[in-house]
């Protein structure tokens, strides 16, 4: 048994459960567990770099955008997340106003950029995302490789809601956050610093 694959880690599924009878359902236990996993994994392999061009006052986030963690202009200048209330204060004095974006919100599944663009503007947004997800087209990722226990885990603990086995519920969430701790402490010691987050003005 090979726990690099899809396959693999269905078939461990099923051992580590002792059923064999799951087959239609252990897709969906691993699914349950990539959103988690999702949710509380912060590790530099779920960062991703999009350039792109921003000409609209809201522009659409990356369907797997997780955390938004910078974003800036192609000439260096940070565009700064700002307040909801403080954003439509300034639009409420000077709606009309267009220009360089400097300051940003998530709204709606959008960026909202003040002031509006007066043209279109290289930006480069660096973000976290989601899990890729598993499946049949798609037998493995970077955190089954690195990681597997995480998935894992994290799928026996979703099997034991389905399965009303509320004796193990605790043995499977307790490994799978040891094996998150475990890869999230990794992430601080590989990078040497805290997250980098979009700043707020001060």
């Amino acid at each position: 048994m090979t726990l690099t694959t899809y396959a693999g880690l269905q078939a461990a599924i099923a051992d580590f459960l002792d059923r064999q009878d799951l087959t239609a359902t252990i897709p969906t236990f691993i699914a349950l567990a990539e959103t988690r996993i999702s949710r509380d994994l912060a590790h530099w392999k779920q960062e991703k770099r999009v350039e792109t061009t921003f000409d609209e006052r809201y522009e659409l986030i990356p369907n797997d955008m997780i955390e938004a963690l910078s974003l800036q202009h192609a000439d260096g200048g940070r565009i700064m997340t700002m307040a909801a209330t403080e954003m439509q204060e300034r639009r409420g004095t000077t709606d009309n106003q267009a220009g360089k974006p400097t300051s940003v919100r998530l709204t709606a599944g959008q960026f909202e950029l003040y002031p509006t663009p007066d043209q279109s503007y290289a930006v480069s947004l660096l973000y976290r995302g989601r899990i890729p997800a598993l499946a049949d087209d798609n037998t493995s990722n970077w955190l089954l490789l690195d990681a597997p226990d995480v998935l894992l885990y994290g799928a026996l603990g979703q099997s034991a809601p389905y399965l009303k086995d509320d004796a193990r519920l605790s043995v499977w969430a307790a490994l799978y956050q040891s094996a998150v701790d475990a890869l999230n402490a990794e992430n601080k010691s590989a990078k040497g610093i805290g997250t980098i987050r979009m700043g707020v003005p001060r």
